[in-house]
């Protein structure tokens, strides 16, 4: 998928992202990163005595994979200037070892800026695991070059794509 710019979203689009398994490494790794060594997360034994009878991966790691999906989808390439914030996010399965897990990601809102070489999106997450069920769910505008603006930014603009 080649960089969309403001101008070619609308609301209802929907994107899709490839699936990935959540490992033990996943689990670790981000323990290590986050600091958050929380028995529901890494202590077995513990785990095994709660409600899922298992570890649960932080849902934090979810949005971090979130994210990540969306920049696997190249729509914001050279087109996103930040993310403005993340509202309503809300952790509905628990994310576990062996779960296979996808983003798709809904286009909400389209806002031109006054400027008119940038604008902000509203956006969907949905975290969806290989049962089709809804894991995390959120809301993250992000602010986004027109064409005309990443043309004045010096960014070589593809034509854009025929529906």
């Amino acid at each position: 998928m080649s960089t969309l710019y403001l101008d070619d979203f609308k609301p209802g689009q929907v994107f899709v992202s490839s699936a990935r398994t959540i490992t033990e490494g996943d689990l670790t790794f981000f323990s290590m990163l986050s600091g958050d060594w929380n028995p529901i997360h890494c202590d077995s034994e513990f785990a095994r005595h709660t409600r899922y009878e298992q570890r649960i991966v932080h849902g934090a790691l979810g949005i971090a994979w979130c994210t990540g999906m969306l920049h696997q989808l190249g729509i914001f390439e050279k087109s996103a200037i930040a993310m403005l914030g993340l509202r309503q996010w809300q952790f509905l399965k628990p994310l576990l070892i062996g779960n296979t897990v996808h983003l798709e990601l809904d286009i909400l809102t389209v806002e031109p800026g006054k400027s008119g070489r940038s604008g902000k999106l509203g956006r969907r997450f949905r975290l969806i695991n290989q049962d089709g069920e809804l894991a995390q769910d959120g809301e993250s505008d992000v602010l986004v070059l027109t064409r005309e603006g990443a043309r004045q930014q010096g960014i070589e603009v593809d034509p854009p794509r025929a529906e």
